[in-house]
């Protein structure tokens, strides 16, 4: 029994540890709030912003894009879009050259969003942007998103992450997949700003000074998980990140289980990869008094809530068989406390669409987190593309 409750405890005490980070962050997410500021009507300097949009055999969706994102509310001469173009078709490149955009050819061996970023960092090096946005192929600017990055610069930020929300709930998944973009939102971005620390970077929806991060992406080679390694380099380097939950841009969410389930391969790996290359250097910065860094590795241990709920289930049933209220009750206290740090992140709009069919999903997905886990050698050297359709 001594070895089975040692066993028990190191296991429990890692999911008390997961349970424990969320419902605290998630309490503080309800009690705390962003770090907004409404665009001033008397804002005198506008800022020029490159949007550098990677797009890997994004045809389908690319196009749609642009369009959408040049309705800016933002002075049209004080903005581009760079479409770092990878494996574009003819047809889609002859397109875009007929509208008001840049467009930066690249062909890779191997492409990865990393290398797409540098590029486009290196296509406009001399020219005199002040700030760079980040956005993915399918996503859709707010048309005031970029005024309110511009508002936060101008309130002396360097580095912002804006709110992602999903641009599409039509099927079972891609509900789930927004309810769980939401709940990162809440916990890992505005949860983190109300205890004082730096807002989670997601890898769109997101802007920079320009030599601020030209600086970061500096060096970086990573096959997936870029945004990892660039929020670590801007926390070692002394640079906080702030989350503005006004600045809304949206998101095509995955719309069936496949696609879901390469997508979480990608993002395991990349998981994994950002904690072996970054769990000395995290942990090490607090000798030199920084927080962040270490923050950031411990956040990187959470695991994700389908796994935890799915983990949890299995740990509280097995804790049954075995005889002592501890082994089933404390679990399943745990468990409790899951759902309860879920149900404050996830916003009443989405909880409203949720039915019979999402909640019968979950164990299905649990199982296509399990083969992610197992297939995730293969996104260590390949780049994981997640497809997208037009909307």
């Amino acid at each position: 029994m001594s070895i089975l409750f040692f066993l028990w405890s190191i296991i429990v005490g890692f999911l008390a540890f997961n349970i424990g980070y969320l419902l605290l962050c998630a309490i503080a997410g309800r009690l705390g709030h962003a770090d907004d500021v409404l665009p001033a009507p008397m804002q005198s300097v506008n800022r020029k912003i490159a949007v550098l949009i990677p797009a890997y055999k994004e045809d389908t969706v690319i196009l749609d894009s642009v369009r959408a994102n040049l309705r800016q509310d933002y002075p049209a001469n004080y903005f581009d879009l760079v479409i770092i173009a990878d494996s574009l078709q003819e047809k889609t490149l002859s397109e875009l050259a007929g509208l008001p955009v840049r467009v930066v050819p690249v062909s890779f061996e191997k492409s990865t969003v990393t290398k797409a970023i540098n590029a486009g960092l290196a296509a406009i090096a001399h020219d005199d942007y002040a700030i760079v946005a980040v956005s993915d192929a399918d996503n859709h600017m707010a048309p005031d998103f970029l005024s309110r990055i511009n508002a936060a610069f101008g309130q002396g930020w360097r580095a912002v992450q804006g709110h992602r929300v999903a641009k599409n709930t039509h099927s079972g998944v891609a509900l789930l997949d927004a309810i769980s973009e939401e709940i990162n939102n809440h916990i890992f971005r505005k949860g983190v700003r109300a205890l004082g620390l730096s807002s989670a970077l997601i890898g769109s929806g997101m802007a920079f000074d320009h030599t601020l991060m030209r600086a970061a992406m500096s060096g970086q080679t990573t096959t997936g998980g870029y945004d990892k390694e660039l929020e670590m380099n801007l926390l070692l380097g002394g640079h906080r990140i702030a989350y503005l939950e006004q600045a809304v841009i949206y998101d095509e969410k995955v719309a069936n289980a496949a696609v879901f389930q390469n997508q979480r391969t990608r993002w395991i790996a990349a998981q994994w990869q950002f904690l072996s290359g970054y769990f000395r250097r995290g942990l090490a910065g607090l000798t030199h008094g920084n927080v962040e860094g270490a923050f950031k590795i411990l956040q990187t241990l959470i695991l994700p809530r389908v796994l935890l709920i799915g983990i949890l289930g299995l740990v509280t049933l097995l804790g049954a068989f075995v005889g002592s209220t501890l082994f089933w009750a404390f679990p399943l206290a745990l468990l409790f406390g899951l759902m309860g740090s879920l149900l404050m992140a996830v916003p009443a709009y989405l909880w409203k669409q949720v039915t019979l069919r999402e909640l019968l999903l979950v164990p299905a997905l649990m199982l296509r987190f399990a083969r992610a886990v197992l297939n995730i050698r293969k996104a260590f050297s390949n780049f994981m593309h997640t497809p997208h359709a037009v909307k």
